[in-house]
């Protein structure tokens, strides 16, 4: 009876801890910026819209926006989050590379590039609900002007 016991407890753990590694990232989706809760660096620039979406074992983010100088801008970055850096493609961006680490199961650091020189980096960390995100970065534009920006995401 007892070994019973202690096989059906070891049977329901493991399928739990399956179940945690399965678990979709919460980071993935179509994020959707609030301007109203943000707390933007002026003259930075703003992405609108960021998708972050599954791509075989790597994951792709999309980004759309506005650059500073009020053009649009639309980059993609595919990677793993790893901490390595990958490059990102696209038009009217100030970066060339960009690197995430996972810090836990909602939160990545972030580290953007230009030419191996580091240009920002912080964290974006998914709400325990699961409805909204925040970037909160740091860094110096190419003039040498330090920034601070907090971005807001709502999920669509």
């Amino acid at each position: 009876m007892m070994r019973t016991r202690i096989a059906v407890v070891i049977v329901a753990l493991s399928v739990m801890a399956a179940a945690a590694c399965f678990a979709a990232n919460p980071q993935m989706g179509t994020w959707k910026l609030n301007e109203a809760r943000s707390k933007l660096a002026p003259d930075m620039g703003k992405n609108t819209t960021v998708v972050y979406s599954e791509q075989k074992d790597k994951i792709k983010v999309t980004i759309d926006g506005v650059g500073k100088d009020g053009k649009p801008r639309h980059s993609v970055w595919v990677g793993k989050f790893d901490g390595k850096a990958y490059p990102v493609k696209g038009n009217n961006i100030p970066v060339n590379s960009i690197a995430y680490r996972v810090i836990n199961d909602r939160t990545n650091e972030v580290t953007a590039m230009k030419d191996g020189k580091l240009m920002w980096s912080g964290k974006i960390e998914v709400a325990a609900d699961g409805k909204s995100r925040t970037a909160t970065i740091n860094g110096t534009d190419e003039n040498g002007k330090k920034f601070k920006s907090k971005a807001v995401y709502d999920k669509e």
